[in-house]
């Protein structure tokens, strides 16, 4: 890994957009996820995935085997963290005082504990700005 290596943490739509290509008209999340990652590996940057986003994915009906097999691909660039106590009381505690979800809470208090960029296209993370300031793919594919 260079030296000014960057490190990611994609919130659990983003990994769906990847995983399941999910473009709409006038906006292509798919390949916009497709496009991070490959940006990610041509720079040999990390992302950061954790616990919180497999029980989501497993939440959405994905088994462990299939999330297993989908990140498999990606073993080199991946690095994985789970959350702990004090993440989880403070996201509950977020979740009520901004009103947004708690495991959105969650993936900004990950992503800001490990120093990585928060991706997200999903407008609660704006009430969560403070704690990690969220980008959106297809910002940072751009050069």
């Amino acid at each position: 890994m260079n030296g000014l290596a960057k490190t990611y943490y994609f919130d659990t739509s983003i990994w769906l957009d990847f995983f399941e290509h999910r473009d709409e008209p006038n906006l292509p999340k798919g390949r916009w996820a497709h496009e991070l990652v490959n940006k990610i590996i041509r720079n040999d940057d990390k992302i950061i995935y954790s616990d919180n986003v497999i029980i989501e994915l497993e939440t959405l009906g994905y088994s462990s085997y299939d999330i297993a097999h989908l990140l498999n691909k990606l073993r080199s660039i991946l690095i994985y963290v789970e959350s702990h106590l004090k993440q989880l009381g403070k996201a509950k505690d977020l979740a009520l005082k901004r009103n947004v979800p708690q495991r959105d809470a969650l993936h900004a208090l990950i992503a800001r504990d490990n120093k990585a960029t928060l991706v997200t296209l999903d407008n609660h993370f704006q009430k969560l700005r403070d704690i990690a300031e969220p980008q959106k793919p297809q910002d940072l594919i751009s050069p």
